[in-house]
């Protein structure tokens, strides 16, 4: 494994998923990132299913250690204090002005450590009118216009996973980065900060770029009938995924593996133009033809006609996919206390070496030890 970040001293001052998952990015680059939590509860994050090491908070916080201080206490934040002097980069993302009330504002940190980059997210940014609202994921996906584009208007309910802690956690370590290589090239250390609200707005720049350019409002099925999206049930109950785009060839492969070369004759759906007009129809004709065979079958119809296809899996399906497995996707380790943890490795290689070491998330205060002194490298999991 590459450790592009090897060196690099992260200290994680997060909380549900935003911080920690952009820490965690970090940390599957090989940085050494120390998580600071509360003693007794840690990360809220912990207790989601009982106990302090419930799944989702295994979800962003593997290849970590973790401290539990209370920084409100003053030997505790003489011992935070140690290991700001030696981070290189610090994230929190508290509400605005709590990270003060805790002795970890910016202005104090940085004069602990001038060299520090210093990573703040909120929900919708340090100033303004919304600046103080409590926000979680639903929250920002609807506020950047992204959940409309989710929501079916025949069954409104919020669907899918925390799209938007996610893709914030992205954007941060992105500004992070790009922070750590200025700072090499001129010594300036930057405070880096983001809202989860910009960052789903960003995210959703398609949207953004139809409205301001031809002032077209998208909606759930804008995207998909352009690109020619379907899902399709086979005759197993399982499902199919199609993404024909705009090539024809695609449609011709589908028309022979469906047995189907008259489906060019209906004007409907004789040119690209006419499918994304009359997509809804074309989901008509598709759906029984589909139901003949399946889901085996259809696969290797469509993938001998050069079909863009794939099945839709269920999340139990994928780790036995013979394309996971050559890519050796998921990776496991033993943890001393908690046993075997198994995870998705990072999908970034460098050099052809795969990142297929990881070490399970850390239990509360696990490193405390270790740290008491400063900051001291890590002693790697069994």
């Amino acid at each position: 494994m590459i450790k592009v970040l090897d060196g690099v001293r992260v200290l994680e001052h997060g909380t549900f998923i935003t911080g920690p998952a952009a820490s965690m990015l970090l940390a599957d680059l090989g940085a050494d990132v120390v998580k600071v939590e509360l003693p007794g509860t840690g990360d809220p994050f912990r207790a989601f299913k009982g106990g302090l090491y419930s799944p989702h908070y295994q979800t962003v916080n593997r290849n970590k250690r973790s401290v539990a201080l209370n920084t409100k206490q003053p030997a505790d934040l003489e011992k935070f204090d140690a290991l700001v002097k030696e981070a290189d980069v610090y994230i929190q993302n508290f509400r605005p002005g709590f990270a003060e009330q805790i002795g970890a504002g910016f202005e104090r940190l940085r004069a602990l450590n001038p060299r520090l980059i210093y990573c703040a997210i909120s929900g919708f940014g340090e100033s303004g009118p919304y600046a103080h609202r409590p926000t979680y994921d639903s929250v920002a996906q609807a506020a950047s216009g992204y959940l409309r584009l989710l929501v079916n208007p025949a069954n409104p309910r919020v669907v899918g996973p925390a799209i938007a802690d996610l893709v914030t956690g992205f954007y941060a370590a992105y500004g992070i980065l790009g922070a750590l290589h200025e700072r090499e090239k001129t010594g300036t250390a930057r405070r880096v900060e983001l809202s989860m609200f910009e960052a789903m707005a960003h995210f959703n720049l398609d949207a953004f770029t139809h409205l301001f350019s031809v002032g077209e409002v998208m909606g759930p099925y804008s995207r998909p009938s352009v690109s020619q999206s379907y899902v399709l049930e086979c005759s197993d109950g399982k499902w199919v995924a199609l993404h024909m785009s705009s090539p024809e060839k695609f449609w011709q492969g589908l028309a022979t593996a469906m047995e189907r070369p008259d489906i060019f004759q209906d004007e409907r759906f004789a040119s690209r133009q006419g499918r994304i007009e009359h997509q809804e129809e074309l989901i008509q004709v598709l759906r029984p033809i589909f139901l003949r065979h399946d889901r085996p079958e259809w696969c290797r119809r469509l993938e001998a006609n050069d079909v863009p296809h794939s099945p839709m899996y269920t999340t139990a399906e994928v780790p036995d996919d013979p394309q996971a497995r050559h890519l050796q996707l998921f990776v496991e380790t033993e943890h001393p206390v908690v046993g075997t943890f198994r995870t998705v490795r990072s999908p970034v290689s460098f050099d052809g070496q795969r990142p297929l070491e990881v070490t399970a998330p850390p239990l509360l205060g696990e490193h405390n030890e270790e740290l008491d002194q400063g900051w001291t490298p890590p002693r790697r999991q069994a």
